[in-house]
């Protein structure tokens, strides 16, 4: 029998999904906490009834959007594998596309949030260092068999750098030009050319 979440539990999960989608769209310094808690529809003062500090709140959401970026990443991967694509097809065509070009706040928390990690408490900064290292184990599993698993790490430098890139230029043609560019590139790795 599964047990429903209690009320804290539900306003605590409320509380990360807002945090994670804003400090994925505004970055970790251009929201405080109370911003996060109006958007969330709550009070600042009941914030430290589910977070001991703004750091510990950073640090979770992290993790949160983490999770948050995997299960879209799975979801879009296997629906490109289902028509046919390769893991590694999928991941690099789902990774660098427009839709995650314009959709920075539900998108992956490296590619948003990377420039900023270090400058990060020692807590946030390790919770960063994880969604990093989950990027590259996900760019590894993808890999074919024959790949050398190190070069995820290349591959996955890559993809968060092109996006990056892509969205400092913008949502335009030359930004989805940029992430088509790159796209090719760590296609031709492994795949063999489309033929159009």
């Amino acid at each position: 029998m599964e047990i429903a979440p209690n009320r804290k539990a539900l306003t605590h999960e409320r509380i990360l999904d807002t945090a994670a989608r804003v400090i994925r769209r505004a970055g970790f310094n251009g929201v405080g906490v109370a911003d996060i808690m109006k958007e969330a529809g709550l009070t600042h003062g009941g914030f430290y009834a589910h977070f001991p500090s703004r750091d510990a709140l950073l640090a979770e959401a992290l993790v949160h959007a983490g999770r948050q970026s995997a299960e879209r990443i799975a979801k879009g991967s296997a629906t490109r594998q289902a028509r046919g694509a390769s893991p590694y097809r999928a991941l690099v065509e789902g990774y660098l596309s427009e839709r995650h070009l314009s959709g920075t706040e539900n998108g992956c928390a490296v590619a948003a949030l990377a420039s900023e990690m270090p400058r990060q408490s020692p807590e946030v900064r390790s919770a960063a260092a994880q969604r990093v290292r989950g990027l590259i184990e996900l760019v590894q599993q993808s890999l074919p068999e024959e790949a050398d698993p190190a070069r995820a790490i290349t591959i996955a430098s890559q993809m968060v750098g092109a996006l990056q890139l892509a969205r400092a230029v913008g949502d335009n043609a030359e930004g989805r030009a940029l992430l088509a560019a790159n796209r090719d590139a760590l296609l031709a790795l492994f795949e063999p050319p489309s033929v159009s």
